[in-house]
């Protein structure tokens, strides 16, 4: 049997010029908890992963697509070799690089730890998404459980002892969290009889730990309905000996796993807890009724994670177009093409291949260096409170703003730029021969879960602008102007800069319309304009983040060393070409907006699919 191989690229370059050129990650560098870190270990860091993914995870991308799981006398099983990579994972230090020391992490920075994820996620969605859960989870119980909860839990899980997971959705209860119906009972030692079923639960039971940790959302008998009536428990598969080692089952139980269109190596789980009366769970900390705001911290994390596998699948589908497009050759160039004679070229010197590459450049680039600006937003507010409350501030209103964008439009550019790499590639890009369909495969869901892309729009609009009084999205818009007003006159990009500034106002614009439709009893139509807005803002910020990497890059140019000319340009032609292609639909999707049309709103339900 041939060796598996792997598929995957990524652009060391890329990550270099955010962290060095464009986010000075030297700055974060400099502050005293990073003592031990400096520029060649962030360099070294990156060189160690790349070249981990391409042996250990990469591989088994395709390996796990093709096998899924499977459910034996009663446990789930991972595709083959699976366990091993868990193992090399912890072994390696992948998952505890940005974790902190007290943890047995090496305590990176923010914006490296995101470098390391996307590598891994890139190579192997699937599998990524094992130990992405266990270490968000492991973070719940950190900051919300009790010392004892820690040390029981959260260290197992941390070293990859013990895996993870987070149970919020039920049957009757999917986005509609509060509706859910599974219970906890008190029992007289102070532990809890937990009772339901819950189903889609990512990672519910896998044979790479020795344990698996649930988190579960369950109403305590005699609660209050609706989300503020619901506690978070701690319910492990296998209970907790006095000794910390796993002890006998308790009554958790994955009757089935989901056969989906992607992320196949991953199991996707029904899981029932209590059936046979018998499963006993920990409230996380001390304090009932506080499940939602302790869960919102892994949802939070989990959303920044879905943006990640979005940017990271959306990269490796590129770069896996581009190497095709390089190499395949067909018909004679456009100058030549009357000329049966002529030389056939490579696809990629075709006008709309270019064009198709060019865009999926600018937008992989573009939602990188989002997800670099969050990161770098996490890292200040995390560092600056308590020291500078008011610039921690700014920053983590930064961050709340920043999530829903990232988690939305990296999810949405990754099934898009997927399905843009088969066109590409033409029939090449439609065959298992070639990643990039398991790419498109896998990327639909991101849109789907940890908050569908329209809540995370709701968000938006119903609570982030209006977030501290509406300061963080003023906090926002300035920064863009401030961009704009020191580059309008730019000799390269000054076209490209009056573009964004059209796209600026017409967010400021659209986001005064919504405050407008609340004071005029219109909420109504809010929703119906919800996601157009996110888009709208997504791009926005895309386009300012890509013009100042063209800024950077024209700076760096006349110097630039000849292998380092192509990249500078390529910086500079992805920001022109998303400013004058897509920011201009930022002003057209206002126009529509103040249009306020409710068709959908006013057809008949029964015209809707009507036969």
């Amino acid at each position: 049997m041939s060796q598996p191989i792997n598929r995957y690229k990524a652009d060391l370059r890329d990550y270099q010029f955010l962290l060095f050129e464009q986010f000075k990650i030297d700055e974060i560098l400099a502050l005293d908890v990073y003592k031990d870190w400096g520029a060649e270990q962030v360099k070294m860091v990156l060189d160690e992963a790349y070249r981990f993914v391409r042996e250990v995870t990469g591989p088994l991308n395709a390996v796990g697509d093709k096998e899924g799981c499977r459910i034996e006398n009663g446990r789930v099983k991972t595709p083959k070799g699976f366990k091993e990579a868990w193992k090399a994972v912890y072994e390696n230090g992948w998952k505890a690089i940005g974790a902190s020391p007290e943890h047995g992490g090496q305590g990176a920075p923010m914006p490296l730890q995101m470098c390391v994820e996307e590598m891994l996620t890139g190579s192997n969605t699937a599998f990524a998404m094992y130990p992405g859960l266990t270490h968000a989870a492991a973070e719940v119980i950190a900051a919300c459980g009790t010392p004892e909860q820690g040390q029981k839990f959260a260290s197992k899980m941390f070293k990859g002892e013990w895996g993870g997971t987070m149970c919020l959705t039920e049957p009757h209860a999917g986005s509609d969290v509060g509706a859910a119906s599974s219970s906890a009972k008190k029992n007289a030692d102070g532990t809890y009889s937990i009772r339901g079923t819950k189903i889609f639960i990512s990672g519910g039971d896998h044979d790479m730990a020795e344990n698996v940790v649930h988190l579960v959302l369950a109403r305590i008998e005699g609660a209050k309905a609706g989300t503020k009536g619901l506690s978070l428990f701690i319910v492990p598969r296998l209970r907790v000996n006095a000794d910390g080692s796993p002890g006998q089952e308790n009554d958790v139980v994955v009757p089935s796993i989901e056969h989906k269109m992607g992320i196949n190596g991953s199991a996707t789980c029904v899981v029932n807890f209590g059936d046979n009366d018998s499963c006993v769970g920990e409230l996380v900390g001390t304090v009932e009724h506080q499940g939602m705001a302790q869960m919102f911290l892994m949802m939070n994390t989990a959303r920044i994670g879905v943006g990640l596998q979005g940017l990271a699948l959306g990269a490796a589908a590129y770069l896996s177009a581009a190497d095709y497009c390089k190499e395949r050759k067909q018909g004679p160039s456009a100058k030549n093409f009357k000329d049966p004679e002529a030389p056939k070229v490579a696809i990629v010197e075709h006008a709309d291949i270019r064009r198709l590459l060019l865009e999926m450049k600018a937008k992989v680039e573009g939602t990188r260096a989002l997800g670099m600006k969050l990161m770098g937003h996490l890292e200040w507010a995390r560092t600056l409170a308590g020291k500078d409350d008011a610039k921690a501030g700014y920053h983590q209103g930064q961050v709340e703003l920043l999530t829903p964008l990232f988690k939305s439009y990296g999810s949405d550019m990754a099934f898009e730029v997927s399905a843009l790499a088969i066109q590409s590639m033409g029939g090449a890009g439609f065959l298992k021969d070639h990643p990039v369909e398991q790419y498109c495969r896998d990327a639909k869901i991101f849109s789907i879960y940890e908050g569908t892309n329209h809540i995370q729009a709701l968000d938006l609009v119903g609570r982030k602008l209006s977030q501290n009084g509406g300061a963080n999205a003023r906090a926002f818009l300035a920064d863009v102007q401030a961009f704009v007003t020191k580059h309008r006159e730019h000799a390269v990009l000054g076209g490209a800069v009056a573009q964004l500034a059209k796209a600026q106002e017409a967010v400021a614009g659209t986001a005064m319309r919504f405050m407008m439709w609340n004071a005029q009893g219109k909420a109504e139509k809010v929703p119906l304009a919800a996601n157009q807005f996110l888009t709208m803002m997504s791009e926005t910020t895309l386009g300012w983040l890509l013009l100042e990497q063209a800024v950077v890059a024209l700076e760096k140019l006349p110097s630039a060393a000849s292998n380092d000319k192509a990249f500078y340009e390529g910086k500079r032609y992805a920001a022109q070409f998303f400013a004058q292609m897509v920011l201009p639909r930022v002003a057209a999707s206002a126009a529509v907006i103040a249009a306020e049309d409710q068709s959908a709103l006013d057809v008949p339900t029964d015209a809707l699919g009507a036969v």
